[in-house]
């Protein structure tokens, strides 16, 4: 048995084995192990020789039955060709036959033919003959029930009336002619009947009759008649016509053998008819009354036409339908897309001017002329170049002259034109068209409200030795800035998509940089001024605030301020203008207004300063002062400014830092860097500067 080990077999042979398995032990016997090997080895044999003889016999056995089998599959295959042949004569013969057949058929087609065209024409001219006589006695022709009959024989008759001469068959021809016509209406009539039946089934078999008469077309337009009848009924035109499109789509199969045909002809009745004479209706009422409306309505009215379309191209109207229905929609529309464009401008221009005259209106405010070329050029390059006013002063009473309400009026309607003219504009008209609604929202917001609010706000600006001056430039920027961000969107969202793949890109983001630097420029200019105008406030209050014995008490030890008044109201003032800055800008713009500032305040300080003689005490009181300075100097969160401070407190200890410690004072980290000159200026400012002690210790 398999799987068969000879060692595990021996093993086992030799347990079995009395004496056999105790490997040198007591009880081991090797002569009778031998022995017991020996009778086991001629066991095999024997075995052997049994198996040998009967795998003979097998083998014997089995070469036997082999020939047998092959001997059986010689029969069968010379069999199976004896069929084969006998199969190949019967098909031999069946193609014969076949042949013999079609043969005969051709003959018998070729004898009936003829025959069935004689009899045809047999009929033809006994009912011929009757129209001759001019008495139709025929059962084909008094029997109603048999019209499709009678419409054939007479739609053959007319064929071969057409072929004969006048002269001879004038009578005939005209009896004939008339028996047409009076089939047709009736075939047409009946056709009609079922329709209102709703018989579908006649209307099909009518159908099929007329389609060989003349009147098949007049067939088609009576059954697109009454589709519509009742079919509009609803205010709203547009779904009537889908709904009405969608029956007669399911239905037209079912009637005509050419149901595109038909479906395309009803759709075509219903834009030419229906829906032109709407489209006038209520675009002709505003079209020189009321631009507004007209527009709104002409965009309403071609959207929900170009929709109607879109449904409309689920149905088979034959091979190009999409230029079939632009078709349509253009003989509709073409009239008033030609000079779109021309009323969308005319509308915006008058629209966006009467926004803002009712803004100017409502706060009782002339607006006046900014003025170009000449001496306006001429003043506005001084005023680049030099940043001052040129002309009075005007008092804007705290009115930016922005208005986000106009704003935002200004940019829903211009918003509105530029989904208007995506919809309304020829394709290769679409760039330049908006950007001709563009140039509109340019002029209108741009310069004629922002530009004009910059323009009034520069001129409110006062002078920089102005008292008590009211500054409102940073609401004109604040403003200003948030009013270019909703600008800006609008750019990006409603007109690059129009102009993103023509040459007109360009020439808008150049029109637009234009505007922004020029804006830009304004702006910076304002800024400046309000600086300077800043500056001088604080400097109105120092020189009214500030007195000579502030840093020179008569009474050394009877000081009871920490810092002067004026220190008080200057810090005070400052952190107000650095609160309304940081409300008025956005981004880096911020920081780099407030560091020009900071700027500008420590050096008028710093002049400040220099102005005094300090006694020990009043130079105390200076660091006091120079200290809140410093921490006023926090808010603007610009390291230069701070640095500034710092080194400003440093010199202000120059004035009360005993003599012989000047130098090392000098040399300290914050004053180490200083020019000389510098350090001797704030020396000079001590009351004891003259004393021989001071001048050689510095020296």
């Amino acid at each position: 048995q398999e799987p068969f080990v000879a060692d595990e077999y021996i093993e086992r042979l030799a347990w079995r084995t009395p004496g056999g398995g105790s490997r040198g032990g007591e009880a081991f016997d090797p002569k009778r192990l031998l022995e017991e090997f020996v009778n086991h080895i001629q066991e095999l044999q024997v075995m052997d020789e049994r198996i040998q003889r009967k795998v003979e016999k097998l083998e014997q056995q089995c070469q036997k039955e082999a020939k047998e089998f092959a001997k059986k599959v010689q029969e069968l295959q010379k069999s199976n060709q004896v069929a084969f042949q006998h199969f190949q004569e019967l098909d031999e013969h069946i193609s014969y036959v076949a042949t013999k057949v079609c043969h005969l058929g051709d003959q018998l087609e070729g004898v009936n033919t003829p025959r069935q065209r004689a009899v045809e024409a047999q009929k033809l001219m006994k009912y011929f003959n009757e129209f001759l006589d001019g008495e139709l006695k025929s059962d084909v022709f008094t029997n109603s029930e048999k019209i499709k009959e009678a419409a054939d024989i007479i739609q053959k008759l007319h064929l071969i009336a057409q072929e004969l001469p006048f002269d001879r068959f004038s009578e005939v021809k005209s009896k004939i002619a008339s028996k047409y016509h009076d089939l047709e209406c009736q075939l047409i009539q009946e056709f009609t009947s079922a329709q209102r039946r709703g018989e579908i089934s006649r209307m099909r078999e009518v159908a099929a009759v007329l389609l060989h008469f003349k009147g098949y077309s007049h067939c088609v337009d009576v059954y697109i008649k009454q589709c519509q009848e009742g079919a509009f009924l609803r205010n709203d035109v547009f779904e009537d016509a889908a709904i009405l499109c969608q029956r007669v789509n399911k239905q037209v199969g079912e009637i005509f053998s050419n149901p595109e045909t038909v479906l395309a002809k009803l759709i075509q009745n219903i834009f030419e008819v229906k829906l032109q004479g709407y489209v006038k209706d209520q675009l002709e009422e505003h079209r020189k009354s009321d631009a507004e409306q007209y527009l709104k309505n002409l965009y309403d009215l071609y959207t929900r036409t170009t929709n109607l379309s879109s449904k409309l191209m689920e149905f088979n109207l034959g091979t190009d339908k999409q230029t079939f229905l632009s078709k349509l929609i253009k003989s509709i529309f073409i009239s008033y897309l030609e000079n779109y464009i021309e009323v969308e401008i005319g509308y915006l221009k008058s629209r966006s001017a009467m926004i803002l005259q009712r803004y100017y209106d409502s706060k009782n405010h002339q607006k006046r002329s900014i003025g170009t070329g000449g001496i306006q050029d001429l003043k506005e390059r001084l005023r680049q170049r030099t940043n001052l006013p040129l002309g009075p002063s005007i008092d804007t009473h705290g009115e930016t002259f922005l208005s986000q309400e106009v704003v935002v009026n200004l940019l829903q309607e211009t918003k509105q034109a530029f989904e208007r003219c995506h919809r309304l504009s020829d394709p290769s008209d679409l760039p330049k068209n908006a950007f001709r609604i563009f140039s509109m929202l340019v002029e209108f917001l741009c310069t004629e409200h922002i530009d004009y609010a910059l323009e009034t706000g520069l001129a409110g600006i006062p002078s920089s030795d102005s008292k008590n001056a009211n500054l409102y430039f940073l609401d004109v920027v604040h403003q200003a800035n948030t009013i270019f961000h909703l600008f800006d969107k609008q750019f990006n969202d409603h007109l690059m998509p129009l102009i993103s793949s023509s040459p007109k890109l360009s020439e808008c983001l150049q029109k637009k940089k234009d505007i922004i630097e020029q804006m830009e420029v304004k702006l910076d200019m304002g800024i400046d001024r309000t600086l300077n105008c800043m500056i001088g406030q604080m400097k109105h209050i120092l020189a009214a605030e500030q007195k000579k014995t502030d840093f020179k008490p008569e009474d050394e030890n009877n000081v009871l301020i920490q810092y002067t008044n004026a220190c008080v109201k200057v810090c005070g003032y400052v952190r107000k203008q650095v609160e309304k800055i940081r409300n008025s800008m956005d981004g880096k713009n911020v920081d780099t207004v407030l560091m020009e500032l900071g700027v500008r305040f420590h050096r008028l300080i710093f002049e400040h300063l220099q102005q005094y003689s300090y006694s020990c005490m009043g130079g105390m009181l200076a660091i006091c002062d120079v200290a809140e300075y410093r921490k006023c100097a926090k808010d603007f969160k610009i390291a230069l400014v701070l640095q500034l401070f710092d080194t400003l407190h440093a010199l202000c200890n120059l004035l009360v830092v005993a003599p012989d410690n000047l130098k090392q004072v000098c040399s300290g980290e914050q004053l180490a860097n200083l020019d000389k000159n510098i350090l001797h200026s704030f020396v000079q400012l001590r009351v004891d500067y003259r004393s021989a002690r001071l001048a050689r210790h510095f020296s």
